[in-house]
């Protein structure tokens, strides 16, 4: 089931980094999208999909942003979180874990939202720090709105 999760949040990935997606979560002239923003954008890669997507559940020690399955037996975590978050660090080292056991899996994605510039410097280093760097199950998306020229600018 990870790689169902993985599987949709790639092409997320790539709608928001290359087809203007970024556009809709980070707006020109206003605050940046919040978490909550991005999870509501990311609940339409789903539609019409044949699995079992639930937002916020809580199975104790708090609410996962979202729990896929296809049966009880066969489920993943999908947790976001904005490449700014003072606690990513932290939320990457010990959150899934709990809500992994919380839900009765090892399988999770962590999706990692960069608006900035520095937010792309800090994503990486941070990764590697708690050794997810390269990890498959990390999806960081670039939502930057000042990389992103058109093809006849570039």
């Amino acid at each position: 089931m990870v790689r169902v999760a993985s599987t949709r949040a790639r092409p997320f990935k790539e709608y928001v980094e290359d087809q203007d997606g970024y556009k809709l979560i980070n707006r020109q002239g206003q605050p940046f999208a919040g978490e909550r923003e991005v999870q509501i954008f990311f609940g339409l890669v789903w539609c019409g999909s044949e699995f079992d997507l639930n937002r916020e559940p809580n199975n104790g020690r708090g609410p996962v942003d979202f729990k896929v399955s296809y049966g009880s037996g066969d489920k993943s975590l999908i947790e976001f979180k904005l490449a700014s978050n003072h606690a990513l660090k932290r939320n990457l080292q010990r959150q899934l874990a709990i809500y992994e056991a919380a839900n009765k899996t090892h399988k999770s994605v962590k999706v990692i939202v960069c608006f900035t510039e520095g937010d792309q410097q800090r994503a990486p280093r941070i990764l590697k720090e708690v050794g997810l760097e390269g990890d498959e199950s990390v999806v960081v998306i670039d939502a930057r709105r000042d990389n992103k020229p058109s093809g006849s600018k570039a």
